[in-house]
């Protein structure tokens, strides 16, 4: 099974997500592990982004994302992504941003998986929502100089109430061709969240693109192709007979 598979079949149960109401000893359980353990590697998440991307295998889907992102250094950021920032969002994949040292040092089959964050930035299409503008300067100046790699897991933009099939590649907004944003979902974003990417764009020109974006990111802009996962049986690597 391809990432690029066809729309799987209906799943049973209503709403976005299958599944029966919580009930009151599930909420109860919730309630004490709260009180009882640090959960400490979601505590580290510091900041919610909202921006856009688009499936390596058909880039004329396209869809908003919401990252919740922890620094693991200066070099290294991880974020849980999510299809919106309500209290009931799915979690849809991961992305993981290197600074422009790390990438440069990736083997060039790797660094084809990777895309450049440089448009996204300077064009206002990464934001932080309700964050002053001035107060995330220089960490916009740092992050256009990265790159990152999105794996989603659960396309709900084609209606999966479930994470079914392959993860899929994701690729970043770039201004060119199939890489440009919809319209109609840049507004829907912006009259969100009270702001206009335009004015955003135009208090960013300050920032500096990179001197170079390494051409083996952003794959399909040179090449024309994309990437899909496939799900193959394989004989297992093990040490005893089975079973």
């Amino acid at each position: 099974m391809a990432s690029s598979d066809e729309t799987p079949g209906v799943m049973p149960g209503q709403g976005p997500t299958v599944g029966k109401p919580m009930t009151v000893g599930s909420q109860m359980l919730d309630k004490g592990a709260q009180m009882l353990q640090s959960i400490k590697p979601v505590k580290q998440m510091k900041q919610h982004v909202c921006t856009f991307a688009m499936y390596s295998h058909d880039m004329n889907r396209q869809i908003e994302t919401h990252h919740y992102v922890t620094r693991l250094n200066q070099d290294f950021l991880q974020c849980a992504v999510y299809d919106s920032d309500d209290s009931t969002a799915r979690l849809i994949g991961v992305e993981y941003i290197i600074s422009d040292r790390i990438f440069e040092n990736l083997p060039p089959d790797e660094q084809k998986l990777w895309h450049s964050h440089a448009y996204e930035i300077k064009s206002g299409l990464w934001v932080n929502p309700r964050v002053p503008e001035m107060l995330q300067k220089t960490e916009l100046r740092n992050l256009a100089k990265t790159y990152g790699k999105f794996w989603c897991t659960w396309q709900v933009d084609r209606g999966d109430v479930l994470p079914l099939g392959a993860p899929a590649l994701m690729m970043s907004p770039q201004e060119v061709n199939l890489g440009m944003v919809k319209p109609e979902l840049l507004h829907k974003r912006d009259s969100k969240y009270k702001l206009s990417s335009d004015d955003l764009k135009k208090s960013r020109v300050d920032i500096e693109e990179p001197e170079m974006i390494n051409a083996v990111a952003d794959y399909w802009k040179h090449s024309g192709k994309g990437f899909a996962v496939d799900i193959e049986q394989t004989e297992m690597k093990r040490n005893a007979p089975f079973p």
